[in-house]
């Protein structure tokens, strides 16, 4: 663009000053004309993009002169895409329509039915209602299955559609109408059935992606984009042309995590990333925006973000006006409606909107001689199919920037005045019989009233016209979808020799449990077999990790490279991104980062590549912050691990409450797939990293592991040689407890059993000494996993109940903390909160005795705040002795002397109180 000097004089105007106000709109309609008529002539004569150009031009030109000009990131309310543009449909446009029919009103008996069989189940017709042309355009023309190879599309479905894909799937054979009976019905005693919703974890052979948690269908389609351009950069994958489509709602744009990577995914030239915003204008109780646009809201947005935005608003009905309408009326009318406003042209029809809409001299002339019923034609863009097409076939071959498309829709389209465009519409559930009976007509499906009132779904034979051409377009795609399917080359993993070093301890050097897992990713980094999928993950805190080191070695992923010489350039810590970098630096986003472990953890199943993500973050920045989308990684069956680093309410010195982490792993725990540890030790900790790898990626069960660990530098030992053999130590610490070390008393006569885990260990240690001066021998166990005990505690449990003829088994924790086996009291000392432990109360023979890290955390040091909490070694002593007590083996004066000796303040607060 050529520059347009600020002092260069602007031609002479017409002197204007003496006009009056008539005159000067004379004057002006005139001058208007002749610009937009020069315009014109540009556009026949040399094209749109000389067009373009000359606007360019002006603009500049405008803006060095002073035009107070208002920047705008909205285009005008009509289509992106002109008619003149459009591409030739390539299908039969009579049988897709045909096609269509079928599945709407199989989708439409399937929910009812089941609502009808058990009254409250539940479903929703709505949502698929509004998005069937736009899946349908989809299934037929651009998605792409399995047999496309590194061409397969990932598509995340918008969740409450979930009917209409079903109701495909059914005319193509794979589901029975038995199966469809069973909708929201998994449990009956007949056969598998089918989720409300996409839901992998219950149908591990169809769905991929669960994505009814509004919000989080954005952002993990966002990184499962990256996540293949990364591998594709690291030559994990062959580059291909595959897409990422990601159904969404506009209602669901509120969820902030729906809208807080979008910078990032232009940031990262995602063009492999579709967006489809269904724009219906309502959410589930009302609209979106009834006082403006949301489709412009978003246009905005998105544009402002680096987007190409591709807006689908009014059908090939309404090219005809547009057509007629030399001086604009239809396109000044469309700026001016608001989504509440088309709302009820969608619910009242074509008389709202002649009386309504075409609301002026100009406008009514337009349609003139139009019928009401001739109004009623006038549709939405999103239930175009040539519209729709265009925008798919536009948006797969735009390059350099992710493409949102924004079809406008009508929610609860066809369903009759009970639910189209009404505020109920995603509640409806029943239809009545008068109105099935419109649906019927309307679709023009062959169905007798008789079996329109018992809800008959209709199928017109595996021979038809219908089912032979959605079969022959789901081949010509590569196959059915939706589809998961597991294929994999299985890893040659690393033995126990590879950990050796670990088990060894670390001799006279202090190092933390997060300096370990750094030492065990670095090692793993190295190895010949599994070292390229090893994918470490952090939130912009690898310094605070000591990952660093690691930076200069593998690199960081970009896709552009490095296009600058770094400050520390030269030094061995040189901060070094690539194109096939390894590590994934996330900056801070612990969603985003959170989402970008879910790509690596589902990429065995979606790409065949089994990488193994290493997630490391701020403990208490993890569970209480993503843990909507560890659940949705549980869904979807994901693997590998998260590392919750800098973990523990004691440990982290001078952070304070919102730093602190001491409930981690409750939050962790109601997660079913979820392992949670809490390792004291470099060697527990490499043995459960072995374990871990070992039975997800080789014996392939669906789980994922989270694991704290600490900054806290100590001396590392070696793993225990009293005897045992490391393969009996080392199955304690996978399942969840062993005994660390035996009291060195001789013949006691008061005895207890410490039990102690990650930060706390240290205090139980310190505290076995102690006991001593007491005449208590005390025996330390490592608690690696309560969660592991507790859970196996409960399988004892029901397996009990159910077989109450059969020998009682007993719990893994119960055996070895037997009177027999481990006699004494019972204290367990934690960083995280009592309710951890508490849990094993009721499985053993005796009670737990419990302490924990209840309540906020302080800005202090370590000694301070382990006193605070009541979890250092003096604390212990005195659970153990007060246990003793009410165990009737010692008196109260010796307790109450204990605690003079020991300096407890008894009538401070408890900490959960301060």
């Amino acid at each position: 663009m050529t520059q347009s000097p600020k002092n260069t004089a602007p031609p002479n105007r017409p002197a204007r000053a003496g006009m009056n106000a008539q005159e000067r709109q004379q004057l002006n309609a005139v001058e208007t004309q002749e610009w937009l008529d020069s315009l014109a002539y540009v556009f026949a004569d040399a094209g749109d993009n000389r067009a373009a150009e000359l606007l360019e031009e002006l603009d500049h030109y405008a803006y060095f002169h002073g035009a107070p000009i208002t920047f705008k990131q909205n285009t005008p309310y009509i289509n992106t895409i002109d008619v003149d543009q459009q591409p030739e449909y390539p299908g039969d446009a009579e049988i897709e329509r045909k096609i269509r029919n079928i599945i709407r009103w199989n989708a439409v008996a399937m929910v009812i039915k089941a609502n009808k069989n058990s009254d409250g189940i539940g479903g929703h017709l709505s949502t698929y209602a509004s998005a069937a042309e736009l899946l349908e355009v989809g299934f037929n023309h651009f998605f792409r299955g399995h047999g496309a190879g590194q061409d397969r599309d990932l598509i995340f479905y918008q969740g409450h559609a979930s009917p209409g894909v079903y109701a495909r799937s059914f005319l193509e054979g794979r589901f029975d109408e038995a199966r469809m009976n069973r909708f929201r019905r998994e449990l009956q005693p007949d056969g598998a059935g089918l989720s409300s919703y996409p839901h992998p974890w219950l149908m591990p052979d169809y769905w991929e992606f669960p994505t009814v948690s509004m919000g989080l269908g954005p952002i993990q389609a966002i990184y499962q984009a990256r996540f293949i351009k990364y591998l594709e950069n690291r030559s994990l994958k062959p580059k291909g042309d595959a897409k990422v489509w990601a159904f969404l709602g506009d209602g669901e744009m509120d969820e902030p995590q729906s809208i807080g990577a979008i910078r990032f995914a232009a940031y990262e030239n995602l063009d492999n990333l579709i967006f489809v915003l269904n724009a219906n204008l309502q959410r589930l109780d009302g609209p979106v925006r009834a006082n403006s646009k949301v489709i412009q809201e978003f246009e905005a947005l998105f544009r402002g973000a680096g987007w190409n935005v591709i807006k689908v608003i009014w059908d090939s009905k309404w090219d005809e006006l547009l057509s007629r309408d030399y001086n604009g009326h239809i396109v000044k009318r469309f700026e001016l409606l608001v989504d509440g406003e088309s709302q009820r042209y969608a619910a009242f029809g074509g008389k709202e909107l002649r009386e309504k809409f075409f609301n002026t001299p100009e406008l009514k002339a337009l349609i003139e001689g139009w019928s009401d019923a001739d109004l009623e034609l006038l549709n939405r863009g999103g239930h175009d199919i040539n519209k729709i097409y265009a925008a798919y076939a536009s948006a797969v071959k735009h390059q350099g920037s992710p493409t949102i498309i924004i079809p406008r829709t009508i929610k609860g389209y066809g369903l009759g005045e009970s639910a189209q465009a009404r505020n109920v519409a995603h509640q409806v559930k029943k239809l009545d019989f008068h109105t099935l009976k419109d649906l019927r007509d309307t679709l023009e499906l062959p169905l007798t009233d008789e079996q329109v009132e018992h809800l008959e779904y209709y199928h017109p034979g595996p021979d038809s016209p219908e089912v032979k051409y959605a079969l022959e377009r789901r081949a010509a795609l590569g196959g059915p979808i939706p589809a998961r399917k597991v294929e994999y080359p299985h890893p040659t993993i690393p033995n126990g020799e590879f950990y050796e070093e670990f088990a060894k301890g670390s001799g006279d050097r202090q190092v933390s449990t997060t300096m370990a897992a750094v030492q065990i990713i670095s090692k793993l980094l190295r190895d010949k077999e599994i070292g390229k999928l090893v994918v470490p993950i952090v939130p912009d805190e690898a310094r605070t990790f000591g990952m660093d080191a690691l930076v200069p070695r593998i690199g960081i992923y970009s896709p552009r490279g490095q296009t600058y010489t770094p400050v520390d350039s030269g030094s061995l810590m040189a901060y070094k991104e690539s194109v096939d970098g390894q590590m994934l630096e996330e900056g801070i986003t612990e969603d985003g980062a959170m989402a970008s472990w879910i790509a690596a953890g589902t990429a065995y199943a979606n790409h065949g590549v089994p990488t193994i993500p290493f997630f490391v973050l701020y403990s208490m920045f993890g569970m209480q912050r993503v843990g909507d989308l560890v659940w949705a990684a549980a869904d979807q069956r994901a693997r590998g691990f998260i590392l919750g680093a800098t973990a523990g309410r004691t440990t982290l010195a001078g952070e304070g409450l919102q730093h602190q982490d001491g409930n981690s792993h409750l939050q962790a725990y109601v997660v079913p797939n979820l392992k949670t540890y809490d390792p004291a030790f470099a060697y527990e900790l490499a043995v459960i990293i072995e374990s871990g790898i070992q039975r997800m990626y080789v014996d392939g069960i669906d789980e994922f592991y989270y694991v704290t660990i600490d900054n806290e530098n100590e001396v590392q030992p070696a793993m225990p040689s009293d005897g045992r053999s490391h393969e009996e130590i080392r199955e304690g610490i996978v399942r969840g407890l062993y005994r660390l070390q035996r009291s060195a008393m001789k013949k006691p006569k008061l005895q207890a059993q410490i039990l102690a885990g990650g930060p706390a260990m240290g205090a139980a240690q310190e505290a076995v000494t102690m006991l001593e001066k007491y005449g208590v021998a005390a025996d330390l166990w490592s608690v690696t996993s309560y969660k592991e005990l507790h859970q196996d505690a409960l399988l004892a449990q029901r397996h009990n109940m159910l077989h109450p003829t059969e020998e009682p088994r007993v719990p893994y924790v119960a055996q070895q903390l037997s009177k027999e086996n481990a006699p004494g009291v019972l204290i367990s000392v934690s960083d995280y909160i009592k309710l951890g432990a508490d849990g094993l109360n009721g499985h053993l023979d005796r009670k737990l005795w419990t302490l924990g890290t209840d309540g906020f955390g302080r800005s202090e040091a370590r000694k301070e705040l382990r006193d605070f909490f009541e979890v250092d070694a003096k604390h212990v002593v005195l659970a153990t002795l007060y246990a003793l007590q009410r165990d009737g083996k010692i008196k109260g004066e010796v307790v109450a002397q204990a605690i003079a000796d020991l300096g407890i303040d008894t009538e401070r607060d408890a900490p959960v109180l301060r």
